[in-house]
């Protein structure tokens, strides 16, 4: 049960980062409000997770990672931002990061 938690935070703050832009630097009431909300809900979720017997380094990681992941193909695919051989690299890192902590035993 703390994963779907995990899952649920990663999935609002993906979408509140996302939704950064709009905000025009937060002068935009409606993207901001969307924003802060976002990552309210992420954190909230997170928080849970945590509470629920996931260890916090595990879940910081898993959610930061997976975020920083999902943002960067969110980035490529819907912003207009360049793909270069060193972002994938990057992302491909910050996963195997993930993947070796959830292997390691850290839970």
């Amino acid at each position: 049960m703390p994963y779907l938690f995990l899952l649920a935070a990663i999935v609002f703050e993906v979408i509140a980062t996302s939704l950064l832009k709009l905000t025009e630097g937060f002068t935009k009431l409606w993207p901001t409000v969307a924003t802060l909300t976002g990552y309210t809900a992420a954190f909230a979720a997170l928080a849970v997770a945590i509470r629920q017997d996931l260890p916090v380094g595990v879940a910081y990681a898993m959610w930061s990672g997976l975020g920083t992941a999902a943002i960067v193909a969110i980035g490529v695919a819907f912003l207009g931002e360049s793909i270069s051989l060193q972002k994938i690299a990057g992302v491909a890192l910050v996963i195997g990061g993930v993947v070796v902590l959830n292997l390691g035993g850290a839970h």
